[in-house]
């Protein structure tokens, strides 16, 4: 099998890499610039025949790549670059063809029928989904569980259950969860904590110094960037890599080359990217703040959100993606302001170069927790345009609003 290699991370260059910031690692990780000529990018291979040299060879499974399904020197690049900068703890990484294959997964590596599951009532919908239909099927129980509950969480453990799945901020409601009490409470149990780590990306949230064993990201979002590929990654430590692989192998899933170069492409500028999208998301997030049609804004790095100690405790940054919930208007005056941007696209997608908003309601599917906001909610992803020309596009939409009332 072609494995993830060390990425040099078993090795006198690993130990070098593992001394610089996340910023070069994401820059110089995963390359082998000796056995490509001297290019500094990898060759995307379009493979599936690997052919081996001797009979004995073929037997024996004498080879580094054995399949196209089973990894090319192109996924190599792409899980050695992911192991460098989610760090030592890292044992592995699994790519797949979606975050939400990612998700299925994941989950898949580490239950058996009988088993329970606890799953944060904030989890990105189409995880739910996963849960109560083909996790059921399986014979896993899944409780849902109040994203605040931190250490709490021990009063739910059962004697079966097998992993605690979490994510921070929650998907478009946007709290914030103790995650290193509630991984305490879960390994003490002898469960595995799971982690959507897509909102802060490795660079954002150190997953695995903070207790978690398999960290999930939609590779779609921030590690491509430009709203141009799917895929989804799976990092895992070593209590959990090696099921992990199995799983992945033998569901036969893999990715495509060309998203693969591009995933590697976009990872290269990951670190500006998100810098400028913190930036940017934060200075709209306080200007919307100050909006006389806004109740509140949902973003953890704002001093006034209920979760922002927790986030300036455990992350290193912030993304470009947050919530507002509007004061209560008519359902028209919502469509008018969101059909009068033009620089905010409506699309159920984030993380790319391009501002987004979408319109949402939990309120049909929260379990342990009852979703209230007190007015429409909208999501906002911002993205690299320029700050004056979305606040003077979102003024716009405002304007609209108001004569839509």
């Amino acid at each position: 099998m072609a494995g993830n290699g060390d990425g040099g991370q078993g090795s006198a260059h690993g130990s070098a890499l593992g001394r610089l910031k996340p910023e070069t690692r994401l820059v110089v990780g995963g390359r082998d610039t000796a056995s490509q000529f001297g290019f500094v990018n990898p060759p995307v291979y379009h493979a599936s025949t690997v052919l081996y040299p001797s009979a004995e060879d073929m037997v024996a499974h004498r080879a580094r790549y054995q399949y196209g399904r089973r990894g090319t020197p192109t996924t190599e690049g792409l899980e050695n670059a992911l192991r460098a900068i989610e760090g030592p703890d890292c044992a592995g990484v699994a790519l797949v063809p979606s975050g939400a294959a990612a998700v299925s997964t994941a989950l898949l590596s580490v239950v058996s029928a009988g088993d329970h599951i606890l799953i944060t009532d904030s989890v990105y919908r189409p995880t739910r989904v996963f849960a109560d239909t083909i996790l059921k099927r399986l014979g896993v129980e899944t409780t849902y569980y109040d994203p605040l509950i931190g250490g709490g969480i021990a009063s739910l453990m059962q004697p079966n259950t097998r992993a605690v799945f979490v994510e921070a901020p929650g998907s478009q409601s946007f709290e914030m969860q103790d995650i290193p009490a509630i991984a305490k409470a879960a390994h003490a149990a002898g469960a595995v904590v799971l982690m959507d780590n897509t909102w802060a990306t490795p660079l954002y949230f150190p997953a695995f110094e903070r207790g978690v064993d398999l960290s999930i990201q939609a590779g779609t979002k921030y590690i491509g960037g430009h709203s141009d590929l799917m895929l989804g990654t799976i990092s895992a430590n070593e209590r959990t890599w090696q099921n992990l692989r199995d799983t992945q192998m033998t569901l036969g899933l893999c990715v495509g080359p060309d998203d693969v170069y591009l995933a590697l492409r976009g990872l290269r500028t990951m670190s500006v990217r998100l810098e400028r999208h913190q930036r940017s998301g934060l200075e709209v997030a306080r200007w919307l703040a100050q909006r006389p049609e806004v109740l509140r804004v949902l973003h953890p790095g704002l001093e006034s959100d209920p979760g922002h100690a927790l986030w300036k405790r455990d992350f290193l940054g912030a993304s470009g993606l947050f919530s507002i919930i509007l004061k209560p208007i008519s359902e028209q005056a919502v469509y008018a302001f969101l059909d009068a941007l033009t620089l905010f696209g409506m699309g159920f997608s984030w993380g790319g170069y391009e501002s987004l908003v979408i319109l949402f309601d939990c309120s049909g599917y929260r379990t342990a927790t009852t979703w209230q906001p007190g007015g429409p909610a909208l999501r906002f992803h911002v993205g690299l345009e320029d700050t004056g020309d979305l606040i003077a596009d979102l003024e716009q939409g405002f304007a609209a609003l108001a004569r839509a009332r």
